[in-house]
């Protein structure tokens, strides 16, 4: 039988209860020292214990860099009694730019990067205090902040240091503990110090108030944040979701014809070196197309990542698979997770904090750090007003005093006949005993004197400010408000709205803008002012850098809010607004249209229009290549998504030729292939939804189909022109007006000399029109040229053609001239006919243009 030990004392357990206690003591351990930041001073036991061993090594600005082996040394040894690759892991983050918003600690040598190279070896690197962190230990030597004993009581170490910035929000923390997380975004120091005061002047206010003020996370590597709602929630509730995306360009290549995205700046924590290995991956694997090659070209400028595009790609295309398939686009959990003092027992607590809560615990931590530097101050000053007084009374009994010393046996008896006769203290006695000689000569009494009533002066000032709150807060906000004028910099990361939350026409000023496409399917925008700036005509200024074969198609002056409704030929309908085409000078050729909006490579744009409003009294009239007519209220494509949405529903084997914008009491005309033509009032077309084929317009005969459609809303001439190069103008008088679905009338007398129609438009006599062959022969000549005959005759020849070659295609031509003049007006333009009309108007005389008394023709082919 086994004696037991006498010295033992074994307490039966249950053994659920000691692992739950066991488990709480490891966890509460780890949470707060080693895992949380305290709400305080935004750092944790490890990176406060290197700062205030860099502070007391004295490595201090403008001072020598030494070794980190040092640092980490010192810190093992003294405050953290853990691994050094803790420790230097700490050092090494609050070195690095990309890691911290404002770093703390200045280091020499490698120290990692943004590609993920770990940094060199402690033994190699070298570091000392930045300012910002001297600005987190100032006034520690003054009681500001409360000590604690090291892990062997042989030293003392902070709690939390005096910080004179809000480090927690400005940097940010990131940490796991056990059954909780914290994940804190950095900010622009100047915006949350502005929060600090605005808070201190107004304690009740709301979140949404310092919304205001605090826009978001600044993160050290910019980019952008997609949408605010994730910065709502964290601030509100201390929980949200930042969407993080990187800033990228795209580039035209003048000399090849592509394009090219170009990367400068990351999400938050992204590695670049992992991100262009994860983007060449998906090329091989074929889940990004479009791309042909792709480099890093970062040096010591800058970051720079060039993804080369192929001819045919669509870069918004391709960049919004980048943003889908790699960390281009990331995400930030913020979880506002911090130590926060108990108010009874001082003991740190985990809490998930607002925006607001954050800003009260700094504000009260720097409000006690004053009230403790003031009491410090005061205590200094009064001790040297009791020392300066025992000196005076010296002074002013000088014989007495050195004869007293004279006649003392030693030291201590001086002091106590010294206390006795004159009523000293013994710090008194001792000052007066240590007295130099020196200080008994007339000048330096007065110097005495002097100091004694200005050491009263701040003993009062220091009083009041202790009696007084509103001047502490003052204090406050004139430290914090020097700070941020020393060390605040601009923000780096920029806030985009996304569309479901956030119309971006709050940020765009409304603008007048002069709108070109051109044939080709280039577009731009150009102030409106840029014409107003010169002569009627705009001579003064080069004409649009376009190519040798292409020239402006459509012209329109509308404000940056407007919207253009751009379709295709699949009839899909796009949504652009004015302030999102690319801006240029008039004589820049824009960007191609395609590019700014989410389509196939071969998909070709049908029709524009361009609205301020969806009005319910306007529809759009959809026409496609097989006869079908649709109209459906403007109102219903106020709301398109980025990839498009159903404007009609195309059969098989059928097209989208054009889409205008028609009013009650509007006519339309249909002309085709074959030479027929139909015109019927567009209250013939009931009005149906979005997602609908339409009806019947023309009845075609075999080998068929629409060439053109016009909107009639006043008396106008129509152009019809041939395949064989023969056109005609005729007056809409001459087309009578017959039931929808018909096979109509003839417009012009087919035969083998004239060949197909290839063209119905509205025009008038000042129009000038572009006529283009199969064969690459391009002819620009005016209407007025070609003679108004009847509806069936076959016209004049336009142009002169080889046996083998046909007319292609014919579109209006807009001069330089005339859309300077049209830019003149001032009008708000919807049509090219509109357009047209306020160039003719406009004149050279100089005269207003008249009113046309209807809406706007749609902009045709």
């Amino acid at each position: 039988m086994t004696v037991p030990n006498a010295r033992e004392r074994i307490l039966p357990r249950l053994i659920d209860e000691e692992i739950k206690e066991s488990f709480i003591n490891y966890s509460m351990s780890v949470i707060v020292s080693r895992a949380l930041p305290d709400v305080r001073d935004g750092l944790k036991p490890v990176h406060r214990r290197v700062l205030y061993a860099m502070n007391e090594l004295g490595l201090l600005p403008g001072r020598p860099y030494k070794k980190s082996a040092t640092v980490v040394g010192d810190v093992l040894g003294k405050y953290h009694p853990h691994g050094d690759s803790s420790v230097y892991d700490a050092l090494v983050r609050m070195v690095q730019d990309f890691s911290l918003r404002y770093p703390l600690v200045d280091g020499q040598g490698n120290f990692g990067s943004v590609d993920g190279d770990s940094a060199a070896a402690y033994r190699y690197t070298e570091a000392r205090l930045t300012r910002m962190a001297v600005e987190m230990l100032t006034d520690i030597d003054k009681n500001t902040v409360d000590f604690a004993p090291n892990f062997d009581d042989r030293l003392e170490e902070p709690r939390v240091l005096p910080s004179g910035f809000p480090n927690l929000l400005v940097n940010g923390s990131s940490g796991i503990a056990v059954g909780m997380a914290t994940n804190i975004p950095p900010h622009n120091l100047r915006e949350i110090i502005a929060a600090v005061v605005a808070l201190v002047d107004t304690p009740d206010l709301e979140a949404a108030d310092l919304r205001r003020i605090v826009k978001g996370p600044d993160f050290p590597t910019g980019g952008f944040i997609y949408g605010r709602s994730g910065i709502t929630d964290y601030q509100d509730t201390g929980r949200g979701r930042i969407v993080m995306r990187a800033r990228a360009a795209i580039e035209e290549n003048e000399k090849g014809g592509k394009s090219q995205i170009v990367i400068t700046e990351l999400p938050y924590q992204v590695n670049k070196a992992r991100l262009v290995q994860d983007i060449a991956e998906l090329v091989r694997e074929q889940k990004l197309t479009g791309i042909s090659a792709l480099r890093d070209e970062s040096d010591r400028e800058g970051m720079r990542v060039v993804i080369e595009l192929k001819r045919d790609a669509i870069p918004r295309v391709v960049l919004n698979q980048l943003y889908k398939h790699t960390a281009m686009q990331s995400t930030f959990g913020v979880i506002m997770l911090a130590l926060v003092p108990d108010p009874n027992t001082r003991q740190l607590v985990p809490r998930v904090l607002t925006l607001k809560e954050c800003l009260v615990h700094y504000i009260e931590h720097r409000h006690e750090v004053i009230v403790r530097r003031t009491q410090f101050d005061l205590d200094k000053a009064l001790e040297r007003e009791h020392i300066l007084e025992g000196l005076k009374i010296a002074v002013d009994n000088i014989d007495e005093v050195i004869a007293l010393i004279r006649a003392a046996e030693d030291t201590p008896t001086a002091s106590t006949q010294l206390q006795t006769r004159f009523g000293l203290s013994e710090r008194q006695a001792e000052a007066i005993l240590n007295l130099r000689l020196a200080k008994l000569t007339g000048l330096e009494r007065d110097k005495l004197e002097a100091e004694l009533a200005e050491v009263r002066l701040t003993i009062a000032d220091l009083r009041g400010i202790l009696e007084s709150k509103p001047r502490r807060m003052e204090i406050l906000k004139g430290e914090l408000l020097k700070l941020a004028e020393s060390y605040g910099d601009e923000r780096r990361t920029e806030i985009l709205f996304d569309d479901g939350e956030f119309s971006i026409e709050d940020l765009i000023a409304e603008e007048e803008m002069v709108v070109t496409v051109t044939h080709g399917g280039y577009v731009k925008r150009t102030p409106l002012s840029e014409y107003k700036q010169q002569g009627r005509g705009g001579r003064g200024k080069a004409a649009a850098d376009l190519k040798e074969d292409d020239f402006i198609e459509r012209f329109y002056v509308a404000s940056t809010h407007t919207y253009m409704l751009i379709f295709t030929d699949d009839g899909r309908c796009f949504w652009l607004k004015v302030h999102e085409l690319p801006q240029g000078a008039r004589n820049t050729r824009g960007k191609p249209i395609v590019n700014l909006i989410n389509v196939a490579p071969n998909t070709r744009v049908r029709a524009i229009v361009l609205t301020k409003e969806f009005r319910d009294d306007e529809s759009l009239l959809f026409c496609t290549r097989n006869g079908t007519v649709k109209k459906t209220a403007l109102s219903q494509y106020s709301n398109p998504r980025t990839n498009g949405i159903k404007a009609i529903k195309i059969e098989d084997g059928d097209e989208l030729m054009d889409v205008q914008v028609t009013a009650t009491g509007n006519d339309v005309v249909l002309a085709t292939r074959n030479g027929m033509s139909i015109r019927f009032p567009e209250s013939d077309v009931r009005s149906m939804g979005r997602d609908t084929t339409g009806v019947k317009g023309i009845e075609l005969r075999p080998d068929d189909h629409v060439v053109g459609m016009v909107v009639i809303c006043r008396e106008a001439t129509l152009l019809v022109v041939t395949e064989r190069g023969l056109g005609k103008c005729s007056n809409i008088g001459q087309y009578r007006v017959q039931g929808r679905g018909g096979k109509g009338i003839k417009t012009l007398d087919l035969t083998q000399r004239t060949g197909h129609v290839v063209a119905l438009m509205e025009v008038i006599a000042d129009d000038e029109l572009m006529i283009m062959t199969k064969g690459g022969i391009a002819l620009r000549l005016k209407v007025s040229d070609i003679r108004v005959v009847g509806r069936v005759s076959q016209g004049v020849r336009l142009v002169a053609l080889d046996d083998q070659d046909l007319v292609s295609a014919v579109a209006r031509v807009i001069p330089e001239d005339k859309d300077a003049a049209a830019a003149e007006t001032g009008a708000v333009v919807r049509g090219a006919a509109d357009v047209l009309s306020a160039v003719a108007d406009a004149g050279a005389d100089g005269a207003e243009p008249e009113p046309d008394g209807g809406n706007g023709a749609g902009d045709g082919e």
